[in-house]
């Protein structure tokens, strides 16, 4: 595992701004309130310019530290990759002084499956632009990199269940697809149970089984967790 946080239940002492970065929408919101804002990304998002528009987005409110839910590989809270569909200049980003606060890097599928735990072994699936995995085990969270691993006809698992293969499968055969995913993996890691997220999700109609529907509020709340005293990463 190359990235681990221990999730406590104690409540933070630090008001938290959580980013939620993804394909096409970056999404912000305070610990604390219920208000949720955002604005589009897409290909030409840049860290520099995610940061000037959060910055702008929130002026009016008030946070110590900062998550954020990145769409890549987070090694130790560094990004190791570049995003899949971003702009470029993300790896190396000094993320703390831009803000101006301390700032805790995680991958974003990692911090929705954080705020999505209820206990056990628990396997997060995120269905958005692309595929987001992460694995929870006892209160202990692994990021992975499943989505652009071989799944069949020389096609990766998110040429099948990312936006893209919705849009060329068809709903009724990307469905199907997306069970039979949920089935072998929550088989593989012998999860307890799978909680399905990002903004496709609720384009099933109809639940694989041993899953459940995740939010994704859930985002935020993980984005929170992690700031709760007494967490340790590794």
């Amino acid at each position: 595992m190359r990235y681990c946080a221990r999730i406590m239940l104690r409540k933070p002492h630090r008001r938290v701004l959580a980013i939620d970065v993804g394909g096409t929408h970056v999404k912000t919101r305070v610990s604390g309130s219920r208000e949720m804002r955002m604005f589009e990304s897409g290909p030409a998002m840049t860290p520099r310019r995610m940061v000037s528009k959060v910055l702008r987005q929130t002026g009016d409110l008030k946070y110590d530290v900062v998550s954020i839910g990145y769409p890549g590989v987070v090694v130790h809270g560094k990004i190791i990759t570049e995003p899949h569909n971003l702009g470029r200049g993300w790896v190396g980003f000094d993320f703390r002084k831009a803000f101006g606060r301390p700032t805790m890097l995680l991958n974003d599928a990692a911090m929705q499956a954080i705020g999505s735990y209820e206990g056990g072994r628990m396997l997060f699936l995120g269905l958005g632009t692309g595929l987001g995995s992460a694995l929870i085990v006892d209160g202990t969270v692994a990021p992975m990199e499943l989505a652009h691993l071989p799944y069949k006809r020389g096609r990766s698992y998110e040429d099948y269940l990312g936006d893209r293969g919705r849009r060329r499968l068809g709903a009724k055969k990307w469905r199907r697809a997306v069970a039979d995913v949920v089935a072998r993996l929550s088989k593989a890691l012998e999860a307890d149970y799978v909680v399905i997220g990002g903004g496709n999700a609720r384009k099933l109609k109809k639940l694989p089984g041993n899953a459940r529907l995740g939010n994704n509020d859930f985002a935020f709340l993980g984005g929170f967790r992690v700031w709760r005293p007494g967490a340790a990463r590794a």
